[in-house]
């Protein structure tokens, strides 16, 4: 398995997972495959290209793309000792078998590089636990909840707040 910063030329790669992942967990993402759907590729590049607040990253098995994760880092003065994490994914046949950790340890280390960066958090549905558990043993923290954070299908779905301090793990 190779873990890598994705570039311009993931985004067909890149666009193919994501939309694999809003069809297969809808509820665990603020966007929609109907929306994502009618992205060109050259905004999928766009959205992928790092800058220098940010970076995806992807996870590759045999030159396939199999798990993705986005770090976004606050630009506001007083917000930019933090940094969030979006988009995590891995293809449902390739769970369980530690590539998330994989790509979230990978993700941690590029984002600590980052001068000032203090804090990394993430949102995470309250019952996904398996999610949970994994960014826990990474050193993550329940800080809240948000009732009703998202609304798919009629049902609503609660969402936790996570927090990785940098300061102590450094």
């Amino acid at each position: 398995m190779i873990i890598r910063v994705l570039t311009e030329n993931d985004a067909e790669a890149y666009q193919a997972l994501r939309l694999k992942a809003l069809q297969t967990n809808p509820e665990a993402f603020g966007s929609t495959y109907e929306l994502e759907l009618n992205y060109s590729v050259e905004q999928v590049a766009q959205r992928i290209t790092s800058t220098s607040n940010k970076f995806t990253l992807g996870a590759f098995m045999e030159n396939e793309l199999i798990a993705i994760v986005t770090f976004l880092r606050e630009i506001n003065m007083k917000t930019a000792h933090k940094g969030n994490i979006y988009g995590m994914y891995v293809a449902s046949e390739h769970r369980r078998m530690g590539l998330g950790k994989k790509l979230l340890e990978e993700l941690i280390i590029l984002a600590g590089k980052q001068e000032g960066l203090e804090q990394i958090n993430l949102t995470v549905m309250s019952d996904n636990n398996s999610a949970k558990k994994l960014y826990e043993e990474l050193g993550f923290r329940v800080f809240g909840k948000e009732k009703r954070a998202l609304k798919y299908a009629g049902s609503y779905f609660d969402e936790d707040f996570m927090c990785l301090d940098m300061i102590t793990i450094e």
